[in-house]
């Protein structure tokens, strides 16, 4: 099953507006590492932001770097010490890899550790490429009955997973999600599995707020020149109340001032999106209301909950795959991503099987 030397595509972005098909050596596992033939790997957002702008904040690309993070395959090669795969299981790959045993990970948030991995981060590499090694212990077996595709979709599955319980969505919440893009919609997804009574959700596109109807929101606003305030009545008069939980997910100022405005007393506003560092909110106003504000740095422990859920068939994400392209197509597949078509763009790196 191993390729001859020098069939590794991979997607590789060399700086700002510079975006590369090239191909890269077939790594060797290490004795703790697993060797993946790729199958299915979704685009980011921040794959397209490096890509554009060559840094996402403190992370800057230096050097040429693969993109990819949202990502299954197919375990070719075993390092000797990996007891848990073995060649032949289909697996989701976690992006995300504490390099130390820091008082983060002892703590269970390793997501938090200052010097974790991180696919597609640099100065780390990704996996849309046809051949990627990763650690053992964040590959994850898929159940026969949940594709590829599903298990790609784990990682933005679990920025909603991490998003609803750093939230405390639970039976009956009222919720408000702001932004109706795939971190939005999932966040749908999983607010209504954990039991949320009402969600209502905002956007611009009229299109991306059908996608919302569709994968289970009560409610669609679609906002035009509305201020925050109005945004937030409208929330409120829609739901009958003011929503206890707002998952904020877009990162623009304007929209986090209508979650602060829009969130009940006693509270709590969660933010997803994330835009310039320095954003002006009312911040006294959610002070005095006792409006709880959290942040989300991506995602912990959440790969095994999220597989359950998809083999279960509680959770359907596969309404989200808009687009699909062979990975020699990736630079059509980023302009379709750029252009904000559809909602999830899927790549097909495994060049004998593009099933989902």
């Amino acid at each position: 099953a191993m390729a001859a030397p020098g069939q590794n595509l991979a997607v590789v972005v060399h700086r700002a507006g510079d975006l590369r098909l090239e191909n890269r050596p077939i790594p060797e596992p290490g004795p703790s590492e697993v060797l993946l033939r790729m199958h299915s790997v979704g685009i980011c957002g921040s794959d397209v932001h490096y890509w554009q702008h060559g840094r996402i904040g403190d992370f800057v690309v230096k050097d040429p770097m693969v993109l990819g993070h949202e990502a299954s395959g197919t375990v070719v090669k075993v390092g000797s010490g990996v007891t848990h795969l073995k060649p032949g299981d289909r697996v989701a790959i976690e992006p995300g890899v504490p390099r130390e045993m820091d008082e983060f990970c002892k703590a269970g948030r390793y997501n938090l550790s200052p010097t974790i991995f991180f696919c597609a981060t640099p100065p780390d590499n990704g996996n849309l490429c046809r051949y990627y090694k990763h650690s053992a212990s964040y590959c994850y077996k898929l159940p026969d009955n949940v594709t590829f595709e599903e298990g790609a979709l784990v990682e933005p599955l679990s920025v909603g997973i991490h998003a609803c319980k750093r939230a405390g969505v639970t039976l009956g919440s009222k919720v408000f999600v702001s932004g109706s893009g795939p971190i939005g919609l999932v966040n749908v997804l999983v607010a209504k599995m954990m039991g949320a009574a009402a969600v209502v959700i905002t956007d611009l596109s009229a299109s991306r707020l059908q996608k919302a109807k569709e994968v289970g929101a009560d409610f669609t606003i679609q906002v035009k020149n509305e201020t925050p305030q109005e945004v937030a009545s409208k929330v409120e008069s829609l739901l009958g109340c003011m929503p206890e939980i707002t998952v904020e997910c877009t990162g623009v100022q304007a929209c986090i001032q209508a979650g602060i405005y829009a969130t009940r007393s006693g509270g709590t506003l969660v933010l997803v999106g994330l835009g310039p560092e320095m954003v002006t909110v009312p911040i006294v106003n959610a002070a005095v209301r006792e409006v709880d504000i959290r942040g989300i740095f991506r995602y912990c422990n959440t790969w095994p909950v999220a597989i359950a859920l998809l083999a279960s068939k509680r959770i359907d994400v596969k309404p989200l795959v808009t687009h699909r392209f062979p990975l020699e197509k990736a630079l059509e597949a980023f302009e379709t991503t750029k252009r904000g078509e559809g909602v999830k763009v899927m790549l097909k790196c495994d060049p004998s099987d593009h099933n989902p």
